[in-house]
């Protein structure tokens, strides 16, 4: 006797988050950085749901646990509220106040990221264009 299991999956209209298989960065970390934008954003507001972890998992082609840890990821740094039965929902979250070691911590990445587009070969006008780009959205950030 065989089994045969049979799968839908739901192919979303305008996928919530996209993972790149080739990227050196680790998958997990590919899903929470997207949604950690997204709530940012605040695309993704308090008291909204995120797909199941398996379901985003089956549309992402990853294994599940590989959801499971990014959403643990943002539930640690207080995005979202995790119960069990319940799912992942977007938590109402205070607005911390930055270290000034993290503060430094950040310019460090930054240069870092901008050493490593200028070594790649991206023009410096370019660069200092796209930071001037995010730097306008996120003032917008502070509106919505």
């Amino acid at each position: 006797m065989c089994t045969v299991y049979i799968y839908t999956v739901l192919q979303m209209a305008d996928p919530l988050v996209r993972i790149d298989s080739s990227s050196p960065m680790p998958i997990v970390r590919q899903i929470a950085d997207q949604l950690r934008v997204l709530l940012v954003e605040r695309s993704l507001r308090p008291g909204s749901a995120l797909p199941p972890v398996r379901r985003l998992a089956m549309e992402l082609v990853v294994h599940f646990n590989t959801v499971a840890e990014a959403y643990r990821q943002l539930a640690a740094e207080g995005w979202l509220d995790l119960r069990h039965g319940r799912g992942a929902v977007v938590a109402e979250r205070e607005t911390p106040a930055a270290s000034r070691q993290e503060i430094a911590g950040y310019g460090n990445r930054l240069r870092q990221l901008v050493s490593q587009m200028r070594a790649q070969g991206v023009p410096l006008a370019r660069i200092v264009s796209e930071l001037r780009n995010i730097a306008e959205e996120v003032e917008g950030y502070e509106h919505l």
